[in-house]
């Protein structure tokens, strides 16, 4: 089994920033990947950033230079830095591991972007 504890969420105005954390119970480099993703209402959740087992990184279109995602090994936790926030970011942030064939995932953070 395996725990992943988000927090970072909250309320922020168009170009500002989050740092969204995720904390695993386990190990990070136990994982094949690691990583984030979102839902907003109405839609599907998609990939936002994510970490190979190699330790490549992955970003969707929509947030390349302006999403940074990163780990700390020794805390077993990744972050994913969000900067000039615009209302479409808006959205429910999941941490996602895959981990022995099943895929895992936190309770969600959300994320608003308004003014």
């Amino acid at each position: 089994q395996v725990w992943l504890v988000e927090s970072g969420g909250g309320l922020v105005q168009p170009g500002g920033s989050l740092r969204l954390s995720c904390a695993a119970s386990r190990s990070i480099f136990s994982f094949n990947t690691m990583g984030w993703y979102r839902q907003a209402p109405g839609k599907q959740r998609e990939l936002v950033a994510v970490f190979s087992s190699g330790g490549t990184t992955a970003y969707a279109d929509s947030v390349k230079g302006r999403f940074t995602i990163s780990r700390d090994n020794a805390k077993d936790t990744v972050y994913l830095q969000m900067n000039s926030l615009e209302p479409e970011d808006t959205a429910v942030y999941y941490c996602n591991a895959y981990f022995r064939q099943y895929d895992y995932w936190g309770q969600g953070t959300q994320v608003t972007v308004s003014s």
